[in-house]
């Protein structure tokens, strides 16, 4: 599998959005919440960013912790088997360096595939 992350790859639609959150399994930790539903019917996860307002009011904040969160699924999207739609939200109230993002997100994508 290679480490890019093409558009088919991002999540997006109303319905696949809905049926993620309502019915998809929540994990978490310090940083970071997870939704996961598996079975999409696709040969490829897509995955959604998400990084609250309430939290980061400056959209350069928000798009820096998005863009931290891609990179680090990008780089490790290769430790979850194909077919699962994800929703990751930053939960803190801080700014975390990309290697906090990256071993958390790591431990949640072994989490999922554990499971």
């Amino acid at each position: 599998m290679a480490a890019t992350l093409p558009k088919e790859e991002r999540l997006s639609g109303r319905t696949a959005i809905a049926r993620l959150t309502g019915s998809g399994r929540w994990s978490q930790t310090a940083h970071l919440r997870c939704c996961c539903l598996s079975g999409n019917g696709l040969e490829i996860n897509r995955i959604m960013v998400s990084v609250p307002k309430r939290h980061f009011k400056r959209a350069v904040k928000r798009n820096l912790l998005k863009r931290r969160m891609r990179e680090s699924y990008r780089l490790q999207k290769e430790l979850l088997e194909p077919g699962h739609d994800l929703l990751f939200v930053y939960s803190a109230a801080e700014v975390v360096d990309f290697v906090v993002i990256f071993e958390e997100l790591g431990s949640l994508l072994r989490k999922l595939s554990a499971q």
